[in-house]
């Protein structure tokens, strides 16, 4: 990744104040199976946050549950808007337990935790350019944002996980579409970068590896785009699965001809 950016850098004109960056499979890679895995995760994890607060349920009605979710987030999704991370956690809990658990109030620190841990139990990876990378662009005084649209787990969960990896520091801008309402290529969530980063759009370049998401939505928003066209770090297992999230994800990011 390293060379190509920097030397489409280079050439692009007017000069480019600012780079931002998808998260997903541009900077964070996934193992094979890994997605299925972690969904394994969260369910236990959260069936046990519910056993200790003396509700029964089990991980097998959330493994049901998450099943539903992902249809009920691409009806949001298709049309390029988002839900929060408090509307995934009361969805997922009222359709394992079919309507049964009412959230109080007093719980929600505790089943917000519980749904977003399985991101640490079962982690991505760091792609092994994005340090360096980040750096030189550092180097070279640019802006550095991140434009990101999430899948289950949420834009304070990814910071907290960015930090840790130690990658947090090199943004100017992190904005994450739970945390905004909408998602690319919903040019707003562009519009809404240039703004924080007090960039003209023509002045921002903008990777990632989906061609309809980061080039198609950079473009439309007047951004320049760089394609990063590769096959690691995607979870084939899960992008054979029908009816697994990042499925559903990838086929709403097709783009059409």
């Amino acid at each position: 990744m390293r060379g190509n950016v920097v030397m489409n850098l280079s050439s692009v004109k007017p000069k480019i104040r600012a780079v931002t960056f998808d998260l997903w499979e541009t900077l964070l890679l996934e193992r094979n199976g890994w997605n299925l895995r972690r969904t394994n995760a969260r369910c236990k994890s959260l069936a046990r946050a519910l056993n200790e607060l003396g509700i029964e349920i089990s991980a097998e009605q959330f493994a049901f549950a998450f099943k539903k979710m992902a249809l009920w987030l691409a009806s949001f999704w298709d049309t390029n808007k988002d839900v929060t991370h408090l509307d995934q956690v009361r969805f997922i809990i009222k359709t394992a337990s079919r309507g049964a658990i009412v959230i109080k109030e007093e719980w929600i620190d505790q089943l917000s935790s519980a749904y977003v841990s399985a991101f640490f139990e079962v982690p991505p990876y760091l792609n092994p350019d994005a340090d360096k990378v980040l750096h030189a662009l550092k180097d070279r005084n640019k802006l550095i944002g991140l434009v990101c649209n999430i899948g289950l787990t949420p834009g304070f969960g990814l910071r907290k996980f960015l930090a840790k990896e130690g990658l947090a520091n090199y943004f100017d801008l992190m904005l994450f579409s739970d945390e905004v309402g909408i998602r690319k290529p919903n040019p707003r969530m562009f519009q809404i970068s240039a703004q924080e980063l007090q960039a003209k759009p023509y002045e921002i370049v903008h990777i990632g590896d989906n061609l309809k998401s980061d080039v198609w939505g950079a473009k439309n928003a007047g951004f320049k785009a760089i394609y990063l066209s590769t096959d690691i770090g995607r979870d084939r297992i899960a992008e054979s699965d029908p009816s697994s999230l990042v499925s559903i994800s990838r086929r709403l990011d097709y783009l059409k001809e």
